[in-house]
C-alpha cells in the first residue's frame, strides 16, 4: 500500500483534495468518473465505484439543422438519461440561443451548466440517482397539484380571484419534478443496480411511468381551469353549487398516493369508493343543472373539468394491484 500527503484547498465554497495520478490512471479513471467514498470517525477510504454504470455523454454538435430545436434535443437528452451534453459549435453561439439553452436548464432538475465559453456549453447531471427516491418525487408531484387544486376551488367562491393567475407558475414545479421522475425510471430500466435500489420490478418502474404522466396532466389541467374561472363570468350562486361538491378533495388524493406507493390495496379500495361518492355528487350536481331552463354551457365545461382533474388520482390508485385469491 502506497502512502500520499494532500494539502487540502478551498475553491468557492467547497474544498477539494486532488487523487494521486497514479491511482487514476490505474483505476481507468478520467473527468466525470464516479468514485464510492467511506466515512469513519476520523477517517475516509476512496474506491474506484467499479459497479457504476459509465458516464453517458452526448455531443450536440451547432447550428443545429434545420427544423430541429435545442431545447427539445437538450430536455430529450435528460429524460434518456444522459449524464454530460456538450454543445460545440465552430463559431460564437448567439446570445439568444444561449438564452433558450439557460431557460431549459430551469426545467431540468439537477442539470447545471459547468463550463461555458463562446462556442461551446457543457451541462452536467451533478445528483447521485442512488440518492433519489421515486416515491418522494410521485408524492411531491401530488402535493404541488393539490396545493393548486384547493387554490383553483377556492377561487370558484372569492371576490379576489389574482391568485389564480400565479397556478402556472406553479405547475412549472410538477413539470420539474415530472422531468425529473421520467429521468429516474428510465435509467432504473437499464440499470439494475438502481433497481435494486429502490425494490422496484420492471412493471412497478412502468406504473410510476404512467402515474407521474397522469399528475403531469392534472397539473396542466388545473391551470387551464384557473383560467376558465378567472374569466367566467357566470353567476356566484353557480359557482358556489359547484365549490360545495369539490372541496375537501386533498384526503382523497393523498389516500389515492398513499395507496399507490406503499402499495397497498386495502387503502386502495377505500379510495376507490371514496372516488366514487366524489363522481356520483359531480353526476348529481350535473343532472340538477342540466334539468333547468337556459343553463350556461360554461357550467357544464366547469364541472366537466373538475371531473377531468381528479380521475388523475382515481387513475393512479386504480394501478395498485388487487389481491388474488389463491
Amino acid at each position: 500500500m502506497t502512502k500520499f500527503i494532500r494539502r487540502l484547498q478551498r475553491i468557492g465554497s467547497s474544498i477539494l483534495v486532488s487523487l494521486p495520478k497514479e491511482w487514476i490512471v490505474a483505476n481507468n479513471l478520467d473527468k466525470g468518473s464516479q468514485i464510492e467514498l467511506e466515512t469513519g470517525q476520523d477517517t475516509i477510504s476512496i474506491s474506484a465505484n467499479k459497479e457504476m454504470r459509465p458516464t453517458k455523454e452526448l455531443v450536440i454538435s451547432y447550428p443545429l439543422p434545420k427544423d430541429e430545436n435545442i431545447v427539445a434535443d437538450i430536455t430529450g437528452a435528460y429524460l434518456l438519461g444522459y449524464d454530460v451534453i456538450l454543445i460545440n459549435s465552430k463559431s460564437t453561439i448567439p446570445g439568444v440561443d444561449r438564452e433558450q439553452i439557460r431557460n431549459s436548464m430551469r426545467r431540468l432538475v439537477g442539470m447545471e451548466i459547468i463550463e461555458e465559453d463562446a462556442s461551446h456549453i457543457n451541462m452536467q447531471f451533478l445528483l447521485d440517482a442512488t440518492t433519489l427516491n421515486p416515491e418522494k418525487i410521485l408524492k411531491r408531484m401530488s402535493s404541488i397539484a393539490l396545493g393548486m387544486y384547493e387554490d383553483v376551488s377556492n377561487g370558484l367562491i372569492l371576490n379576489d380571484k389574482s391568485n389564480l393567475r400565479t397556478l402556472s407558475n406553479r405547475d412549472v414545479e410538477v413539470n420539474r419534478q415530472y422531468f425529473l421522475l421520467v429521468r429516474l425510471i428510465r435509467s432504473t430500466l437499464v440499470d439494475k443496480r438502481l433497481a435494486n435500489v429502490f425494490n422496484l420490478e420492471n412493471i412497478d418502474i412502468l406504473d410510476y411511468r404512467v402515474a407521474a404522466n397522469l399528475l403531469e396532466n392534472a397539473g396542466d389541467t388545473i391551470v387551464e381551469l384557473a383560467d376558465f374561472i378567472y374569466n367566467s363570468s357566470l353567476p356566484d350562486q353557480h359557482l358556489k353549487k359547484i365549490f360545495d361538491v369539490v372541496q375537501n378533495f386533498n384526503d382523497l388524493a393523498e389516500k389515492s398516493i398513499d395507496a399507490f406507493t406503499k402499495p397497498d390495496r386495502r387503502l386502495a379500495i377505500e379510495a376507490i369508493a371514496l372516488h366514487k361518492k366524489y363522481q356520483e355528487n359531480l353526476s348529481k350536481l350535473r343532472n340538477t343543472i342540466g334539468n333547468k331552463k337556459e343553463i350556461p354551457i360554461d357550467l357544464l365545461d366547469l364541472v366537466y373539468m373538475f371531473e377531468r382533474i381528479t380521475k388523475s388520482w382515481a387513475d393512479v390508485v386504480d394501478l395498485v394491484k388487487p389481491i388474488y385469491n389463491k
